[in-house]
Formats: structure tokens, C-alpha cells, sequence
């Protein structure tokens, strides 16, 4: 659309407007949220169809999912994946490279997602891809982008580490760059999809991050707002602000069918894919360690997982009743919905402090 309708300026005025930025995100956001809820009943309907009891609960869980979730289909990531990507072809430059970088690392993801949700479908199980499998695809997949990236971005920023708080401070780390990076985009798709255990926790703290890092984007892509706030500049950058939009608004069209009671679940198709992409545009707008204050909530469910297993294998004691930490306020009687807002409150504080960072340095 982009590239059909941006020469018209030069005739009609009014066909500048698809030459800024900020108008290409306004629109990808209300084609995302427009695409979520033209396709979604269909889509629910495909899918129950197709899955018959829905997604399998965790025999070990909370004893309420057994009652609540029963019946109720997966693989709605789908829906947020169909969205997203039209609408990013639709309105985003598609000659900047860092477009493709992350619709390859969100579609990869979300591929991997899928054959996760498959084959716990298939086998009616909550065991999908054997774990050491499914880190081997995405660290192919998240190399791959990284090694892009940094030839992306060139010599100037290509293998450097920045460091919030600190003004225009840029760490290399040479090669041993790529490997971080591949972390951090795997790190945060994993931490999204350990989140994703009750109606609207994780669509919402990922469609906060996905706004605050298209600001991010915007302001490290644009010269003269780097320049200002002593940010480093990353040249081409802020064309990932319309892929953001285009997430808050697949976001938003999936949260009229997933809050509670949800019609649908993400899935690891749709966690996978959106972890991967915050993961991605966090590399590539050099706000890695950021990401880890915005992201916040997904770094402390992760936490909780890692803490609960180190802890029951090192004394054979847990510390918490359940893990992911959103299981643990369950087992103690909070009641869902309590959880879910509770955290979105934490999500958006943390979005406030991370983006802090951009001027206190």
C-alpha cells in the first residue's frame, strides 16, 4: 500500500500522510484490530471443530482448570499471527530490512509454536516438542536474525551492547554479540509462553511492551529525537513502529475473544511468535537489557520457574506452591481475574520505568 499510494503525494496532498510514520502505524493498529474481529469467530469455529476437547489442561495444575478451561480450543496465537503480518505487509516499508528480520523471527516462532500445539493436540497431552528440540529450532531461527541484524546495522553499532541509564555508552562484545542476542530473543519468547496460563495475562503486558517499544523504535530511528535525548541511533529502525501498532491491535482484537471466559487460548503459537518479536525489536533498536525492565512480568514468571526447579532439586523443597508464580497466587485463593488485572497494573508500571531510561542517562 505503501509504495502504491506514497508517490501520490507528489499529485495529492493528502496521500503524503502514508509517508510518516506515526499515520502507517495509527493504520496498521485498526487493520489489525479490524482483520482480528472480521476472522475471529471464524477462526474459533475452525479451530473447534478441528480440536474437538479443545486444549489438554495440566493434570498437575490448579484443580479449577479442569473445570473452567475444559473444552476450550488453542492455537488462537493464529488469529493474532494472520493479523499482524497483513497488516505489517500492508502498511510498513518492505524495503527496510529489519521489517523482514522480525516477520521472519515472529512467522519462525509462531511455526515452532504451532507444531508444539499440534502435537499436544494429537497425542492429548500437555507435553509438546521435546524441550532440548523446539531451543534448537529457535536459537537457529534467533542466530540467523542476529547475524542479519548486525550486518544490518554495520560497523558503527553492529556487535555493541548499550547500556541503560549511561549516555551513548555501547559495550562490544565483537561476535560473542550474536550469541546474546540469540539469547535474548529466545529468552523472551520462552518467558511469554510461560505466562500464558490464564485468560488475558499475557496478551496484555505483551501489547504494553509492543506500544513501548514502537516508541522506542521511533525515537531511536528518528536522528534528530536520538540526538536530543542522547540515545544511540540505529538508521531505518523506526519502521518497526508500524510493526508494533500492528501487534497492539492483533492484541486488542484477540483480547475481545480471550478475556475471561476466554473463547480461545494463545497457544504457544501466539506466545512463542510475540515473545520472539518484543525479543527481536529490542536487538535490533539496541534496548536488549531494557526489554528485561518493560517485560518485567514474563521475567518474573520465568524466574519463579527456574527458582522452583533449582530449589526442589538442590533441598527437594519448593518455594512456591505452584510455578509459573501466577499458579502460586491461585493455589493461595486468589481468584483469576484478581491475578490477571493485578499484573497488567505491575506490566504498566514497569513499561513506565523502562521507558524512563530514555532520559535519565
Amino acid at each position: 500500500m505503501l509504495n502504491l499510494l506514497a508517490p501520490l503525494g507528489d499529485h495529492f496532498i493528502v496521500f503524503n500522510l502514508f509517508r510518516y510514520i506515526t499515520f502507517r502505524t495509527g493504520g496498521a493498529m485498526m487493520t489489525a484490530l479490524f482483520i482480528s474481529f472480521m476472522a475471529g469467530p471464524r477462526v474459533i469455529a475452525w479451530l473447534k471443530s478441528k480440536q474437538g476437547a479443545g486444549q489438554p489442561i495440566r493434570s498437575d495444575g490448579p484443580e479449577s482448570h479442569l473445570l473452567t478451561k475444559k473444552g476450550t480450543p488453542t492455537m488462537g496465537g493464529f488469529l493474532i499471527l494472520l493479523a499482524v503480518i497483513s497488516s505489517t505487509l500492508l502498511w510498513a516499508e518492505l524495503s527496510n530490512g529489519f521489517v523482514w528480520v522480525t516477520l521472519f523471527v515472529t512467522l519462525g516462532f509462531g511455526a515452532v509454536g504451532f507444531m508444539d500445539d499440534y502435537r499436544k493436540l494429537t497425542r492429548r497431552s500437555s507435553k509438546g516438542v521435546p524441550g532440548r528440540v523446539r531451543l534448537a529450532i529457535e536459537f537457529a531461527i534467533a542466530i540467523t536474525a542476529a547475524i542479519v541484524v548486525v550486518r544490518l546495522t554495520g560497523d558503527g553499532i553492529g556487535t555493541k551492547l548499550a547500556l541503560p541509564f549511561l549516555k551513548n555508552v555501547l559495550l562490544e562484545l565483537g561476535w560473542f554479540y550474536v550469541l546474546f542476542a540469540g539469547f535474548v530473543i529466545v529468552g523472551a519468547s520462552n518467558a511469554v509462553n510461560l505466562t500464558d496460563g490464564l485468560d488475558g495475562l499475557a496478551i496484555v503486558p505483551s501489547m504494553i511492551a509492543a506500544a513501548s517499544f514502537g516508541l522506542i523504535a521511533y525515537l531511536v530511528g528518528n536522528l534528530h529525537f536520538a540526538n536530543y535525548l542522547q540515545i544511540h541511533h540505529v538508521a531505518g529502525a523506526g519502521e518497526l513502529t508500524v510493526f508494533c501498532g500492528a501487534l497492539v491491535g492483533a492484541g486488542l482484537g484477540f483480547l475481545w475473544y480471550n478475556a475471561p471466559p476466554a473463547m480461545v487460548f494463545m497457544g504457544d503459537t501466539g506466545s512463542l511468535a510475540i515473545g520472539a518479536a518484543l525479543g527481536a525489536i529490542s536487538v535490533i533498536t539496541r534496548n536488549e537489557l531494557v526489554l528485561a525492565i518493560i517485560g518485567g512480568v514474563f521475567v518474573l514468571e520465568t524466574v519463579s520457574v527456574i527458582v522452583q526447579v533449582a530449589s526442589f532439586k538442590l533441598t527437594g523443597k519448593r518455594v512456591f506452591r505452584m510455578a509459573p508464580i501466577h499458579h502460586h497466587f491461585e493455589k493461595k485463593g486468589w481468584h483469576e481475574p484478581t491475578i490477571v488485572i493485578r499484573f497488567w497494573i505491575i506490566a504498566v508500571v514497569l513499561a513506565v520505568i523502562g521507558l524512563s531510561t530514555l532520559k535519565l542517562r
